[in-house]
Protein backbone atom coordinates (compact mmCIF):
# COMPACT_ATOMS: atom_id res chain seq x y z
CA UNK A 1 0.00 0.00 0.00
CA UNK A 2 1.10 3.56 -0.69
CA UNK A 3 0.63 6.50 1.64
CA UNK A 4 -2.16 7.67 -0.67
CA UNK A 5 -3.91 4.31 -0.26
CA UNK A 6 -3.70 4.61 3.52
CA UNK A 7 -4.98 8.19 3.46
CA UNK A 8 -7.87 7.19 1.21
CA UNK A 9 -8.93 4.59 3.76
CA UNK A 10 -8.61 7.17 6.55
CA UNK A 11 -10.86 9.55 4.62
CA UNK A 12 -13.34 6.79 3.78
CA UNK A 13 -13.75 5.73 7.41
CA UNK A 14 -13.03 9.09 9.08
CA UNK A 15 -10.65 7.16 11.28
CA UNK A 16 -6.95 6.52 11.84
CA UNK A 17 -7.50 3.55 14.12
CA UNK A 18 -5.14 0.59 14.16
CA UNK A 19 -6.36 -2.48 16.06
CA UNK A 20 -3.69 -4.54 17.75
CA UNK A 21 -4.49 -8.23 17.41
CA UNK A 22 -2.70 -9.44 20.54
CA UNK A 23 -4.84 -12.33 21.81
CA UNK A 24 -4.04 -13.91 25.18
CA UNK A 25 -5.45 -17.42 25.17
CA UNK A 26 -6.45 -17.23 28.84
CA UNK A 27 -8.51 -14.10 28.18
CA UNK A 28 -10.46 -15.47 25.23
CA UNK A 29 -14.13 -15.97 26.20
CA UNK A 30 -14.96 -19.49 27.33
CA UNK A 31 -17.44 -20.20 24.55
CA UNK A 32 -14.59 -19.92 22.02
CA UNK A 33 -12.33 -22.34 23.84
CA UNK A 34 -14.20 -25.27 22.31
CA UNK A 35 -13.38 -24.07 18.77
CA UNK A 36 -10.74 -25.86 16.72
CA UNK A 37 -8.67 -22.65 16.65
CA UNK A 38 -9.88 -20.41 19.52
CA UNK A 39 -7.44 -17.60 18.73
CA UNK A 40 -8.47 -17.37 15.10
CA UNK A 41 -12.15 -17.47 16.07
CA UNK A 42 -11.48 -14.61 18.49
CA UNK A 43 -9.52 -12.60 15.91
CA UNK A 44 -12.18 -13.16 13.28
CA UNK A 45 -14.90 -11.87 15.60
CA UNK A 46 -12.82 -8.81 16.51
CA UNK A 47 -12.10 -8.05 12.85
CA UNK A 48 -15.77 -8.40 11.92
CA UNK A 49 -16.72 -6.10 14.79
CA UNK A 50 -14.18 -3.36 14.01
CA UNK A 51 -13.67 -3.43 10.26
CA UNK A 52 -15.90 -0.37 9.71
CA UNK A 53 -13.74 1.70 12.06
CA UNK A 54 -10.19 0.35 11.61
CA UNK A 55 -7.84 1.29 8.79
CA UNK A 56 -5.02 -0.97 10.01
CA UNK A 57 -4.45 -4.15 12.01
CA UNK A 58 -1.28 -5.01 13.89
CA UNK A 59 -0.70 -8.56 15.13
CA UNK A 60 2.06 -8.75 17.73
CA UNK A 61 4.03 -11.84 16.76
CA UNK A 62 4.93 -12.85 20.30
CA UNK A 63 1.29 -13.74 21.01
CA UNK A 64 1.39 -16.22 18.12
CA UNK A 65 4.93 -17.52 18.50
CA UNK A 66 4.12 -18.48 22.10
CA UNK A 67 1.54 -20.94 20.75
CA UNK A 68 4.14 -22.94 18.81
CA UNK A 69 3.77 -24.04 15.17
CA UNK A 70 -0.01 -23.74 15.36
CA UNK A 71 0.36 -20.09 16.30
CA UNK A 72 2.04 -19.34 12.97
CA UNK A 73 -0.86 -21.04 11.18
CA UNK A 74 -3.30 -18.91 13.17
CA UNK A 75 -1.38 -15.77 12.26
CA UNK A 76 -1.47 -16.62 8.55
CA UNK A 77 -5.20 -17.39 8.69
CA UNK A 78 -5.78 -14.07 10.44
CA UNK A 79 -3.76 -12.22 7.82
CA UNK A 80 -5.60 -13.97 4.98
CA UNK A 81 -8.95 -13.04 6.55
CA UNK A 82 -8.21 -9.33 6.63
CA UNK A 83 -9.63 -7.35 3.66
CA UNK A 84 -7.06 -6.12 1.16
CA UNK A 85 -7.91 -2.45 1.73
CA UNK A 86 -6.67 -2.39 5.33
CA UNK A 87 -3.02 -1.85 6.22
CA UNK A 88 -1.38 -4.85 7.88
CA UNK A 89 1.55 -4.50 10.29
CA UNK A 90 3.72 -7.33 11.58
CA UNK A 91 4.67 -6.12 15.04
CA UNK A 92 7.86 -8.19 15.05
CA UNK A 93 10.48 -5.61 16.11
CA UNK A 94 13.13 -7.27 13.98
CA UNK A 95 16.61 -5.83 13.51
CA UNK A 96 19.78 -7.78 12.77
CA UNK A 97 22.79 -7.76 10.45
CA UNK A 98 22.01 -7.17 6.80
CA UNK A 99 21.82 -10.72 5.48
CA UNK A 100 19.57 -11.77 8.35
CA UNK A 101 17.33 -8.73 7.89
CA UNK A 102 17.05 -9.64 4.20
CA UNK A 103 15.61 -13.01 5.16
CA UNK A 104 13.27 -11.44 7.69
CA UNK A 105 12.05 -9.09 4.97
CA UNK A 106 11.44 -11.99 2.59
CA UNK A 107 9.56 -13.89 5.30
CA UNK A 108 7.16 -11.10 6.19
CA UNK A 109 6.80 -9.36 2.82
CA UNK A 110 7.03 -12.23 0.32
CA UNK A 111 5.84 -15.27 2.26
CA UNK A 112 3.24 -13.69 4.54
CA UNK A 113 2.51 -10.54 2.50
CA UNK A 114 2.32 -8.06 5.35
CA UNK A 115 2.32 -4.41 4.30
CA UNK A 116 4.72 -3.35 7.06
CA UNK A 117 6.96 -4.56 9.84
CA UNK A 118 8.25 -2.87 12.99
CA UNK A 119 12.05 -2.57 13.10
CA UNK A 120 14.50 -2.01 15.96
CA UNK A 121 17.20 0.28 14.47
CA UNK A 122 19.89 -0.26 17.13
CA UNK A 123 22.21 -2.12 14.74
CA UNK A 124 22.11 0.70 12.20
CA UNK A 125 21.51 1.34 8.53
CA UNK A 126 22.48 -2.05 7.11
CA UNK A 127 19.98 -3.76 9.39
CA UNK A 128 17.11 -1.56 8.17
CA UNK A 129 17.78 -1.13 4.44
CA UNK A 130 16.75 -4.69 3.43
CA UNK A 131 13.20 -3.90 4.52
CA UNK A 132 13.14 -0.85 2.23
CA UNK A 133 13.90 -2.81 -0.94
CA UNK A 134 10.30 -3.94 -1.52
CA UNK A 135 7.81 -1.83 -3.50
CA UNK A 136 4.88 -0.52 -1.48
CA UNK A 137 6.13 -2.17 1.70
CA UNK A 138 7.03 -0.30 4.86
CA UNK A 139 9.64 -0.35 7.61
CA UNK A 140 8.25 1.09 10.83
CA UNK A 141 11.26 2.17 12.88
CA UNK A 142 11.09 2.27 16.67
CA UNK A 143 11.84 5.86 17.66
CA UNK A 144 10.26 6.39 21.08
CA UNK A 145 8.22 3.64 22.69
CA UNK A 146 5.56 4.07 25.37
CA UNK A 147 6.89 1.58 27.93
CA UNK A 148 8.52 2.69 31.17
CA UNK A 149 11.91 1.29 30.10
CA UNK A 150 12.06 3.76 27.22
CA UNK A 151 13.70 6.12 29.70
CA UNK A 152 16.71 3.80 30.04
CA UNK A 153 18.13 4.72 26.62
CA UNK A 154 15.70 6.53 24.31
CA UNK A 155 15.40 9.68 26.43
CA UNK A 156 19.10 10.04 27.25
CA UNK A 157 20.52 13.32 25.92
CA UNK A 158 23.52 13.30 23.59
CA UNK A 159 26.43 15.67 24.23
CA UNK A 160 24.66 18.36 22.20
CA UNK A 161 21.51 18.03 24.30
CA UNK A 162 19.54 16.16 21.63
CA UNK A 163 17.68 13.14 23.02
CA UNK A 164 18.72 9.81 21.56
CA UNK A 165 15.30 9.12 20.02
CA UNK A 166 15.52 12.36 18.03
CA UNK A 167 18.98 11.38 16.77
CA UNK A 168 17.60 8.02 15.65
CA UNK A 169 14.90 9.76 13.63
CA UNK A 170 17.28 12.37 12.20
CA UNK A 171 19.77 9.73 11.05
CA UNK A 172 17.36 7.04 9.86
CA UNK A 173 15.19 9.35 7.76
CA UNK A 174 18.07 9.51 5.26
CA UNK A 175 17.79 5.75 4.67
CA UNK A 176 14.27 5.75 3.26
CA UNK A 177 11.44 8.07 2.33
CA UNK A 178 7.98 9.05 3.51
CA UNK A 179 6.73 6.37 1.10
CA UNK A 180 8.44 3.40 2.73
CA UNK A 181 9.31 4.37 6.29
CA UNK A 182 7.19 5.16 9.33
CA UNK A 183 8.09 5.71 12.98
CA UNK A 184 6.78 4.32 16.25
CA UNK A 185 6.23 7.17 18.70
CA UNK A 186 4.49 6.56 22.01
CA UNK A 187 1.49 8.69 22.91
CA UNK A 188 2.45 9.33 26.52
CA UNK A 189 4.23 12.68 25.90
CA UNK A 190 2.74 15.09 23.37
CA UNK A 191 5.92 17.19 23.26
CA UNK A 192 7.88 14.17 22.01
CA UNK A 193 5.40 13.65 19.19
CA UNK A 194 5.87 17.31 18.30
CA UNK A 195 9.65 16.79 18.20
CA UNK A 196 9.39 13.81 15.88
CA UNK A 197 6.86 15.50 13.62
CA UNK A 198 9.20 18.46 13.17
CA UNK A 199 11.96 16.08 12.05
CA UNK A 200 9.77 14.03 9.69
CA UNK A 201 6.88 16.26 8.61
CA UNK A 202 5.62 13.94 5.87
CA UNK A 203 6.04 10.49 7.41
CA UNK A 204 3.32 8.40 9.01
CA UNK A 205 3.65 7.76 12.75
CA UNK A 206 2.41 4.59 14.43
CA UNK A 207 1.31 5.65 17.90
CA UNK A 208 0.77 3.19 20.76
CA UNK A 209 -0.04 4.18 24.32
CA UNK A 210 -3.49 5.78 23.93
CA UNK A 211 -5.96 4.44 26.48
CA UNK A 212 -4.54 1.77 28.79
CA UNK A 213 -1.13 3.49 28.96
CA UNK A 214 -2.57 6.95 29.53
CA UNK A 215 -1.82 8.72 26.26
CA UNK A 216 -4.11 11.51 25.06
CA UNK A 217 -5.68 11.07 21.61
CA UNK A 218 -6.24 14.82 21.38
CA UNK A 219 -2.56 15.54 22.06
CA UNK A 220 -1.51 12.97 19.48
CA UNK A 221 -3.64 14.69 16.84
CA UNK A 222 -2.66 18.21 17.87
CA UNK A 223 1.07 17.54 17.73
CA UNK A 224 1.25 14.78 15.15
CA UNK A 225 -1.31 15.26 12.39
CA UNK A 226 -0.17 16.41 8.95
CA UNK A 227 -1.80 16.98 5.56
CA UNK A 228 -2.39 13.24 5.02
CA UNK A 229 -3.31 12.69 8.65
CA UNK A 230 0.04 10.95 9.07
CA UNK A 231 -1.12 8.96 12.10
CA UNK A 232 -2.08 5.40 12.87
CA UNK A 233 -3.15 5.20 16.51
CA UNK A 234 -3.11 1.70 17.93
CA UNK A 235 -5.52 0.24 20.46
CA UNK A 236 -5.14 -3.36 21.62
CA UNK A 237 -6.33 -4.21 25.13
CA UNK A 238 -8.99 -1.51 25.20
CA UNK A 239 -10.76 -3.10 22.23
CA UNK A 240 -9.89 -6.79 22.57
CA UNK A 241 -10.90 -7.02 26.22
CA UNK A 242 -13.66 -4.43 26.43
CA UNK A 243 -15.66 -7.41 27.73
CA UNK A 244 -14.61 -10.90 28.78
CA UNK A 245 -18.10 -12.34 28.35
CA UNK A 246 -20.07 -13.58 25.36
CA UNK A 247 -20.70 -9.97 24.30
CA UNK A 248 -16.98 -9.36 23.73
CA UNK A 249 -17.43 -8.54 20.02
CA UNK A 250 -20.27 -6.12 20.71
CA UNK A 251 -18.18 -4.41 23.39
CA UNK A 252 -15.18 -4.28 21.04
CA UNK A 253 -17.31 -2.61 18.38
CA UNK A 254 -18.59 -0.02 20.84
CA UNK A 255 -15.04 0.83 21.89
CA UNK A 256 -13.91 1.07 18.25
CA UNK A 257 -16.91 3.27 17.44
CA UNK A 258 -16.08 5.54 20.37
CA UNK A 259 -12.49 5.96 19.17
CA UNK A 260 -13.61 6.48 15.58
CA UNK A 261 -16.04 9.18 16.67
CA UNK A 262 -13.29 11.02 18.51
CA UNK A 263 -10.94 10.61 15.54
CA UNK A 264 -13.53 11.98 13.11
CA UNK A 265 -13.81 15.12 15.22
CA UNK A 266 -10.02 15.47 15.42
CA UNK A 267 -9.63 15.01 11.67
CA UNK A 268 -12.05 17.87 11.08
CA UNK A 269 -10.19 20.03 13.59
CA UNK A 270 -6.54 19.36 12.84
CA UNK A 271 -6.22 17.99 9.30
CA UNK A 272 -4.01 20.55 7.53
Amino acid sequence: MTSSDIFAEIQKKNSFLCVGLDPVIEKIPRQLQREEDPVFSFNKAIIDATIDQAVAYKPNLAFYEALGPGGWETLQKTLDYLPSEVFTIADAKRGDIGNTSTLYAKAFFEQMDFDAITIAPYMGEDSVRPFLAFDEKWAIVLALTSNQGSQDFQLIDNSDGTPLFASVVEKSKTWGTAQNMMYVVGATRGSHIETVRALVPDHFLLVPGVGAQGGSLEEVARFGMNAQCGLLVNSSRGILYASSDSDFAVAAKKEAQSLQGAMEELLSRYLT
